[in-house]
């Protein structure tokens, strides 16, 4: 037995002993950290190989792992910009350098120029509306932009697409007179509506609709600009029909049928707007509109903004009318818990944890995310503290190992005397 390596021995068990207690001590001061994931420690056996009937005593390694995989539990806040994630998945937020990492701390603020930012300074990253409909990058952070919303910034937005439902009269007949889309000042018609819209500039269009039976089962759909209609009589309109179209409905069920179920409307001084008309009905009452909905929205600043579950970001303007701007996206990789912990509460993919996947809220085994929410730490403060007692005993005992080998070590060296 050598006396040395029984004190070399005691010092790793302190050591050990010191990171167990250096991990409790970072676990209980942030037990209130929002997405905080406790750290434990883990040991493992050093043996030394053994020569004859001679024992050498090894001693024991460390290794510090994360609970990054356990989830907190939900505290529930005032705040739309709070965000957790319920189940797996990370969100994506890089630092003033533009450098990506992971984090469930969610618990986001606007800055000056309205980014999206946590309490350590990183800013929260998302796929813009700006072209269209985003996709995620499944194997990469390109594409990712931080999350900016300005309520200073006045924004118009033209009318595209809208969806109009509505029960067409089935004991109609035909009028007698000529159909709307001839533009006649003795046009006849069965029922009507009227539609708002927004052209360019955010100015209101208003759109008649007119629906003419003409014959068992057909209908005619014309559109004009009411602005352009005869005071007092409508009709005849300047410039005709913006836009016309013959729908057929089968006579048993009443639902629409045929190759037409939608009409491509030329909003003035706006775009084409792709009226939806596939819900409409001919059934056994009068007419009666259901639904009559339209995207786009006057000139205004955004009043608020709404976060789904999705992750989808909506910016919800002074008229109501709300506007998708972000969608927020989830990663994960395959191991987490073999994440590499940074500081300011966020992660980096290593070696052991595999490579970062991105996709959105709710698909595959992504959670979703919770606005006005934040996630707890997931520190058990009596667990701590009973680690710590436990620690504090093991410490004490690895020492008395280390003073034992001393004081034999100083009989070992007066034998001589």
């Amino acid at each position: 037995m050598s006396l040395y390596g029984m004190m070399r021995t005691g010092v790793s068990g302190m050591n050990a002993q010191a990171n167990r207690l250096s991990a409790v001590a970072d676990n209980i001061a942030n037990s209130d950290t929002t997405g905080y994931k406790r750290s434990s420690a883990e040991f493992s056996t050093l043996v030394m190989p053994q020569v004859g009937g001679a024992y050498n005593s090894g001693g024991v390694n460390t290794t510090i792992r994360s609970a990054v995989s356990a989830q907190g539990v939900l505290q529930y806040t005032t705040s739309v910009s709070d965000l957790a994630v319920n189940g797996n998945g990370f969100f994506v937020v890089q630092d003033p350098s533009g450098t990506p990492f992971l984090t469930r701390a969610g618990a986001f603020v606007p800055d000056a120029q309205g980014r999206l930012v946590n309490a350590a300074g990183y800013q929260l990253m998302a796929y813009s509306y700006a072209n269209g409909t985003p996709a995620a990058t499944a194997n990469g952070f390109e594409g990712l932009v931080p999350v900016e919303i300005s309520d200073q910034e006045m924004t118009a937005t033209p009318s595209t697409t809208g969806n109009f439902n509505a029960n067409l009269p089935a004991g109609a007949t035909p009028p007698a007179g000529p159909l709307p889309s001839t533009n006649s000042p003795t046009a006849e018609y069965t029922s009507k509506s009227s539609m708002v819209t927004y052209d360019n500039l955010g100015n209101k269009k208003l759109l008649d609709v007119y629906f003419t039976n003409t014959g068992t089962g057909t209908w005619s759909v014309s559109v004009f600009d009411q602005s352009k209609a005869t005071p007092g009589t409508s009709f005849p309109y300047t410039g005709g029909a913006l836009a016309t179209a013959n729908l057929t409905f089968d006579n048993t069920t009443g639902k629409l049928t045929g190759a037409v179920d939608s009409i491509t409307i030329p909003v003035p001084g706006g775009a084409s707007l792709d009226l939806d008309l596939s819900k409409l009905t001919q059934l056994g009452t009068g007419f009666t509109v259901s639904e009559a909905k339209v995207n786009g929205n006057a000139p205004s600043t955004i009043e608020k903004i709404q976060i789904g579950e999705d992750g989808v970001i909506y910016a919800q303007y002074q008229d109501g009318s709300t506007k998708p701007l972000f969608k927020i996206p989830l990663a994960d990789v395959q191991s987490p818990d073999n994440l590499t912990a940074l500081p300011g509460n966020v992660y980096a993919q290593s070696t052991d944890s595999g490579t970062v996947r991105i996709g959105f809220a709710n698909e595959g085994k992504l959670g979703g995310i919770i606005s006005g929410a934040l996630e707890n730490s997931n520190v058990d403060i009596a667990e701590e503290l009973t680690n710590m007692i436990a620690a504090q005993r093991s410490y004490t005992a690895n020492s008395k190992v280390f003073q034992t080998g001393s004081d034999l070590m100083d009989v070992l060296v007066n034998l001589k005397r």
